[in-house]
Formats: C-alpha cells, structure tokens, sequence
C-alpha cells in the first residue's frame, strides 16, 4: 500500500522589532528555503503564512489569533501538518497542536528528519540519531499528548525507530549508548587519518552551502585521477542535502602530483546546534586538510548570506583560519555571461560543464604548492627507499644515475624539504 504524501502548511514569523531580532535573514528567502526543506523530506507544500510581530508569544509562538487562522487555513486546505520555520518549545508544540488539531512540527525537526532519511553509514546514522535525543529530551515535558504519537512520517522517523514517548532515562541511556559506539568508529577513522597524514598527500576540502554543487565538483576533480572509475563518483542531485557523509576521493593536480577530495555535508541557515555537535567529528576532516574550496551557488539571490552562513559555521568548527578558495558555481545557469574575473582567491565555474575546470585545478595546484621548494636532490644508492618515495609522491620521470647516487631535480612540500634536507645540492 503507498504512503499517503503529508500536506504542509509553513508558518513563519517576522520579528519586526529590531532589538529582538536575533539574525538578518529576509523572512521570504528563509520561508522559501523552508519551502525546500519541506519538499525534501517528502512533503507536498500547500500553503505558506508569514506572521509580523514584534515578538514572539509566549504560549503559542505567533499568538492565539494567529493560531485560529492557521486552523482554519489548514481546514480549507486540506493540510495534515504545520511546519513552523523556527524552532518551537515543547510547550509551544502542544499549545499549538490543541488548537489547529493536527501534527505540529518546527524546522529543526524538519531537518533531523531530512538528515535520518539520507544519512547511509552508521556513524552518519548514529549522529543523527544522537542530535534526534538531544532535541527531544527537554521537550519531553511539555509536548504532552504528542509523546504518544508512535507513527511514520515526516518528524516521526529516524535510524532505529526511536519512538517519541521515549522517558528521560531511556534517552540518556541511549544516548550514552550510541556515544560509545560514536568513540569506537572515531577511533578508527583517527588511525586512518594518521596514515593519511603519513603519505603527506595534499587534501583539499570541499564545503558550502546545501546544494551549492559540491558532489558535482568532487565528481568532476577525480575525472582527473589514473584509477578514476564512474563507481567512485558521489550523488548528485539538485536538492537539499542529497549526500551526508564525507567522501575521499583521489584526484591530480595539472602536474600529476597527487591530492585528496574531501567532500562534507551542505550547511543550511539555521542549522540546528545539536547537528552541528553530532557532525563536528565526521568534520574533523575540515582540520586537517591544506586548502578549502568553498562553493557558493551563484544563481541564488542571497549567495552572500548562504557564504556568511558557511563561514559561521566554519568558525564554529574552528576552521575558519584555513586557506580559503571561493568558488562560485552554476555560472551556466546565469542570464548574463558576465561575472568578476578569476582570481587566487575566488573563481567562477560550471562544476556541471566543466567550465573554468582547467583554471580551478590550476589555482588549487598553486595554492598546496605555496611552500615548496625547487631543488635538486644527490640521493646516495643505498637509499633506493628515499627515490622510490620521492618519484611516485611527486611524479618524477626526469632523473640521472650518476657515479655516486641518483640526481632528481623535484619541487618538494615543506615537510618533505625538512625530511630530505641532508641529501640536497647548493645550487
């Protein structure tokens, strides 16, 4: 039997008073993302009402009068859930649900709910699982009648099937339960990322905000490598959150040197925190790469506040510091083939067409190969070792054999100068 798509409601209010507001996002390009949200998560949208207030209502949100016309716009339309854009208190839930008489979710369930249906690994399943608890524990006791709803659907779903009238204990239990797992498999993606660290591979990583074109980019970067197979490429959709989980992937510069591909999950303002808490290790990788290709959508209208939300949460991550590459996608899409001309620090591409890909991986060549250093190494034969690693790290193929060693002329990372030092000729 097929699943009966919900019908949503959006609901969004507009603090008119500036002392209380507590960002500058224009409420009709939050609502329209929203629109998105809700779409993502399998819903049909049927309607969308936008309160202006100078604050918010302490019992119902956007106030009781308010409420009685979301009953009634929900009656005319047919609609089995109203989705608020912030996020509701469990008292604001029950108030408003006893009122308009069906299922009230706010946009932080909405997006919990999102990331449980695509998240595909365990550790992606297992975070978002623990963000799910951590939003529904202080809620507990004041949604009320909402803790017996055990069913499907959007807001009710998760990895495991956690089920809403879950007691505090249950959840603190669970909670531990899955940190513990979550200590185990960051464990083990440590020892991967010290043998990453060891081969001294650049990595560079991708992040921007939710279908900016990250996969697309990544998709296109490893076209580069020897081993590229169609199998090794990521999803790619024109939605929100289409991929969670971080991907490596192996691509080649313009001079055949080697790099990895970090690509992360899509950021979304009003990210919840909890979120945010729960993927911070699966965004560890951010740390420990070279250089981050911040892609930004620039056929959307509020790019710069999609880049300043991006930023926000890279400070919050503390990588905010790391060499950035702004890299404007989609220019495919824009009316006029005009735009600013490429720079070291920003450029324009068309991740889908492979336009300006040429310039981009030049550009990410120039920046890893910042601190390198021409010289010419005399490596005696015995330490046969120390070629082989140098040839294959940095694609070597002009080299001598002379009487007492092997000469190889090689622009070498700064880690590598330190580790060769002895066996380098004065120029």
């Amino acid at each position: 039997m097929e699943k009966k798509q919900e019908r949503a409601l959006l609901v969004g209010l507009n603090i008119t008073s500036t002392a209380r507001r507590i960002d500058d996002i224009d409420i009709n390009e939050s609502m329209e993302e929203l629109k998105e949200l809700a779409k993502a998560a399998g819903a049909e949208v049927v309607g969308s009402l936008i309160q202006n207030k100078q604050t918010r209502d302490a019992a119902f949100y956007v106030g009781k009068g308010k409420v009685e016309e979301i009953k009634a716009y929900c009656d005319s339309l047919d609609a089995t859930m109203v989705v608020f854009n912030d996020e509701l208190s469990g008292a604001h839930i029950r108030n408003i649900e006893e009122v308009v008489g069906i299922k009230v979710i706010d946009r932080t369930t909405l997006i919990l709910d999102i990331f449980a249906q695509r998240a595909l690994t365990k550790e992606g399943k297992l975070q978002v699982e623990i963000a799910q608890l951590k939003y529904r524990l202080p809620r507990l006791s004041g949604m009320g009648g909402a803790l017996g709803k055990t069913g499907a659907g959007i807001g009710a779903r998760g990895p495991g099937e956690q089920k809403l009238e879950l007691d505090k204990r249950h959840i603190l239990n669970k909670a531990a339960d899955i940190r513990q797992e979550l200590r185990e498999i960051k464990k083990v993606r440590e020892t991967q990322r010290v043998q990453r660290l060891k081969s001294n591979i650049p990595i560079v990583a991708i992040v921007g905000y939710t279908n900016a074109g990250k996969s697309t980019l990544l998709n296109e970067l490893i076209k580069t490598h020897k081993d590229y197979e169609k199998e090794k490429e990521v999803l790619s959709k024109d939605m929100l959150f289409a991929t969670l989980d971080v991907t490596l992937r192996k691509a080649l510069l313009p001079n055949k040197k080697e790099f990895l591909v970090v690509d992360t999950v899509g950021f979304v303002s009003k990210l919840p925190h909890d979120l945010v808490e729960a993927f911070k290790a699966t965004l560890e990788e951010v740390h420990y790469a070279d250089l981050i290709l911040h892609v930004i959508d620039s056929t959307n209208s509020s790019y710069e506040l999609q880049r300043k939300t991006t930023e926000s949460v890279l400070k919050e991550l503390g990588a905010n510091d790391k060499k950035t590459i702004l890299v404007y996608n989609k220019i495919d899409r824009l009316d006029l083939d005009i735009y600013p001309k490429n720079s070291d620090e920003a450029i324009y591409i068309s991740a889908k067409k492979g336009t300006n890909m040429e310039e981009l991986l030049q550009i990410i060549e120039d920046a890893i190969m910042e601190n390198t250093y021409d010289v010419t190494l005399l490596l005696p034969y015995e330490r046969g070792d120390i070629f082989s690693r140098v040839k294959d790290k940095y694609n070597v193929e002009n080299f001598e054999y002379g009487e007492i060693g092997i000469t190889l002329d090689v622009k070498l990372m700064e880690e590598d100068y330190n580790i060769y030092k002895e066996y380098i000729l004065e120029k």
